[in-house]
């Protein structure tokens, strides 16, 4: 898909030093652009002084430019450059000239290469670790990301306001087309049945919910603590008569209540926080019936990490994408069985490709809501995660579950995949 460039905003001369000491200055601040390169792996990218000068890795045809407008972001950028290259694009300190994603690709593709570094790992998990997700900070960090208004995603996300991974059967199957196959995907491996009941932990604006109820004849009660999700989802279950039989409620996960023959959760999990698995998985135990299964479908990670120190302070408060390692603390102690486990990496890859294109063609009316800071956040937001999922360093699980024990479940996989 086409994506369109960052503009290279003007480079300011300097100022205020004779011809001797930015001769120095910029000699010594070469030698840290260049140590800062090779810590990154030397990515193909070009390094762009406030005063025009550049600096390339030797070898290779650079895929863009980034351009740093002033001193003080250079030493910010060397030393916190997880946190300040997003504040500093933010703010407009720092631009991109060329294709964003790309450029971000290229990056990440070089520290990958480069190795993480055992110190700097340790360093990042002392600085920022992510915000508590107790039962009023989990409010707190929802409503930052998701109650900025429904007409903000609106504008952005398919008709159904679907704001996770969707599922692309083919090369050419539209986004909208695409949202739809998820959800009945997810329906398929519940393998849901007229007449049960099924809970949902993170509904979004509904779509899951009401597709479960329309399609499958399923009975669905969903909870949330988005304000404006809730009140969208709420008036679409009226408008489309299934207010009887999906109930939106306003609650976290730990709040569920009653029994249910199925569980589902998709794209809550990143904001639970590892240190509550245990006891979603209780909540999942207590409420699920004997013979029920549930699905919980998340972004994560090859191996335990934090979430980008940027996208904790600007975008996801509290998040933390986990490790499949990590999930099985939701499983293991209450003893369900995992019984299919799918990766759906590049399809986010794919569905974030969708959203930065939409998001670029529409910046103009997000300028009117917000404000231009607002407007290369959420930018490079996005450029950053098609970047992430790209490289590999966010993956896309769905995780199918039962009562250790039970034996209904199919005996190939045919069935996610044959017409229904």
């Amino acid at each position: 898909m086409k994506r369109d460039k960052a503009e290279l905003v003007s480079v300011p001369d300097l100022s205020g030093e004779s011809s001797g000491e930015t001769g120095r200055v910029v000699a010594m601040e070469k030698r840290l652009l260049t140590r800062m390169l090779a810590a990154c792996g030397r990515p193909p990218i070009t390094l762009v002084l406030w005063d025009g000068q550049e600096l390339t890795p030797a070898g290779g045809t650079p895929v863009g430019r980034v351009l740093i407008r002033d001193r003080a972001m250079l030493y910010r950028l060397v030393l916190n450059p997880d946190l300040e290259f997003g504040e500093g694009y933010g703010n407009g300190r720092i631009d991109v000239d060329g294709d964003l994603p790309d450029v971000l690709v290229a990056i990440y593709r070089a520290l990958s290469g480069a190795g993480s570094g055992k110190l700097k790992d340790r360093l990042m998990e002392r600085l920022y670790r992510p915000r508590r997700n107790t039962l009023d900070q989990s409010r707190h960090n929802i409503h930052h990301h998701y109650d900025i208004g429904n007409e903000f995603y609106r504008l952005w996300l398919d008709r159904q306001m679907v704001y996770t991974c969707a599922y692309f059967p083919t090369e050419d199957t539209t986004l909208e087309d695409a949202q739809t196959a998820k959800l009945d995907y997810v329906c398929r491996k519940l393998r849901l049945e007229p007449g049960e009941t099924v809970v949902e932990a993170g509904c979004g604006w509904g779509a899951l919910a009401l597709h479960m109820a329309r399609h499958y004849g399923v009975n669905v009660r969903a909870y949330n603590i988005s304000n404006e999700q809730l009140a969208y989802a709420r008036d679409r279950a009226q408008a489309e008569g299934l207010a009887d039989r999906v109930e939106f409620v306003e609650g976290d996960y730990r709040e569920i209540s009653g029994g249910y023959d199925a569980f589902v959760s998709v794209g809550m999990l990143e904001h639970v926080g590892v240190a509550n698995y245990q006891q979603l998985g209780d909540t999942i135990n207590r409420c699920l019936k004997r013979e029920g299964r549930g699905l919980i479908h998340s972004i994560g990670r090859d191996r335990p990490g934090l979430m980008n120190a940027w996208i904790e302070k600007r975008i996801f408060p509290g998040a933390c994408p986990p490790s499949l390692g990590e999930m099985m603390s939701i499983f293991e102690p209450a003893r369900f069985s995992v019984v299919d486990v799918e990766n759906l990496r590049l399809h986010y890859a794919r569905t974030l490709d969708h959203w930065y294109a939409r998001y670029r063609d529409v910046e103009d009316r997000v300028a009117e809501m917000f404000d231009e800071v607002f407007v290369r956040t959420w930018r490079l937001y996005l450029a950053g995660s098609i970047a992430a999922f790209i490289n590999g360093d966010l993956q896309l699980f769905q995780v199918v579950f039962n009562r250790s024990g039970s034996n209904r479940v199919p005996w190939t996989r045919d069935y996610l995949y044959r017409e229904q």
